[in-house]
């Protein structure tokens, strides 16, 4: 089935829908989400991004992340991806959303306008194998570490997202 996603102008209004694949190579402006889930103990779920994935395979990035379909909220499509994913769902507010741009890969690009949402759980999971590898808990501490001495391998959108959340919301925690 094919992926669509919501173009967009640098206000979030819609202009138009695009195959993603084509939206990716074309470097277009479009809707996405990320998810950050914590644990009691404020710990991060991560998760290793299966190794079929057409770009970035076997790769950490956060807890889930994709684009809203035409008519979906944010937050639904959100909802619909932790289920999908990761197996389960969750309450999640809404932190803040910023625009960025990052060339993945030679002709490939993220060019979106990322509302970011924060959850917390502590159930079972059941990770869908065409999309996750691997889960993990991970202190932010610990995350902050790897990422500066691993950074290849973590998604380029996760490094980020991941700096994003850390300037504007770890003052709140």
């Amino acid at each position: 089935m094919e992926e669509f996603v919501v173009l967009i102008d640098r206000e979030d209004r819609p202009i138009g829908l695009m195959e993603k694949q084509q939206a990716h190579h074309a470097g277009l402006l479009h809707r996405a989400f990320s998810v950050f889930v914590f644990n009691s103990k404020g710990e991060l779920l991560i998760h290793q991004r299966a190794a079929e994935k057409y770009h970035s395979p076997k790769l950490w990035t956060n807890t889930c992340c994709s684009h809203p379909r035409e008519n979906e909220s944010y937050e639904q499509a959100a909802h619909r991806r932790l289920k999908e994913e990761m197996g389960f769902d969750c309450a999640i507010e809404e932190k803040f959303h910023f625009i960025y741009k990052a060339e993945l890969e030679p002709g490939l690009f993220e060019h979106e306008l990322d509302r970011v949402f924060v959850g917390f759980y502590e159930g079972e999971m059941n990770l869908n194998p065409e999309e996750v590898m691997d889960a993990k808990w991970i202190s932010i501490e610990d995350l902050k570490k790897d990422i500066a001495e691993n950074p290849d391998n973590y998604t380029v959108w996760f490094k980020i997202i991941f700096a994003e959340y850390l300037s504007k919301l770890k003052n709140e925690d």
